[in-house]
């Protein structure tokens, strides 16, 4: 099984990515990951991604492209992979298309994790992510157990520069300038799969499976 995962930013995507991934025992290869791993090292490419990502702006389609057909290249997804944060644009999708015609795959599916702005503007206004293991709380949501620390490696808890709202607005804005016109290029294609995100988690993730086909007792 091959996914790919999409919804605005603060949708809840990360979340229902996570439970997903381990029920099907899927590869996460996601953009947004392997970038704060690399801006995390100070690599050169870490270094020219943090100059857009602060603005929260886009990184370049061909700097993207290249590390995701790197990843995927690899063929390291036994189970198949779930691809979270990239296509974002119809550019980058037509080069994952001709990725997977390369290599001989195909997705399964695009889920649509569907969230309404004023919900998302809530949401990452109270996001905190762990300065270390990035480990993801939220204020109301999901707080740690001890204030300002995380859970699972005791270190502190930073609010993301592209959490701020004059990012949020400005993400959500490119969004739906760039990313919006994927959910077509998708639903054309009989891969979409729109899910209601404004549920409890729990819920979204049931919605998911039922409409993949794959909800267990």
């Amino acid at each position: 099984m091959n996914l790919l995962i999409m919804g605005k930013p603060g949708a809840g995507k990360g979340t229902q990515a996570k439970k997903i991934l381990d029920h099907f025992s899927l590869t996460h290869i996601s953009t947004g990951d392997i970038y704060r791993d690399e801006i995390k090292k100070g690599s050169e490419i870490g270094q020219e991604a943090k100059k857009y990502l602060d603005q929260g702006n886009l990184v370049p389609d061909k700097m993207t492209n290249d590390i995701v057909w790197e990843v995927l290249q690899k063929h390291e997804y036994p189970n198949g992979f779930m691809l979270d944060g990239f296509p974002r644009t119809i550019a980058q999708a037509e080069a994952l298309d001709e990725m997977l015609n390369t290599l001989n795959i195909h997705l399964t599916a695009v889920i649509n994790v569907d969230v309404d702005d004023d919900v998302i503007s809530d949401r990452m206004a109270g996001r905190r992510v762990c300065s270390n293991c990035g480990e993801t709380y939220h204020v109301e949501y999901h707080p740690p157990k001890k204030d300002g620390v995380c859970d699972v490696c005791g270190h502190s808890l930073i609010q993301r520069k592209d959490d701020l709202k004059e990012s949020v607005l400005n993400r959500l804005q490119i969004y739906k300038n760039k990313t919006q016109p994927l959910l077509d290029y998708y639903e054309n294609k009989d891969l979409l799969l729109v899910i209601d995100g404004e549920n409890p988690s729990d819920q979204v993730f049931e919605d998911i499976l039922i409409k993949l086909g794959e909800l267990h007792d």
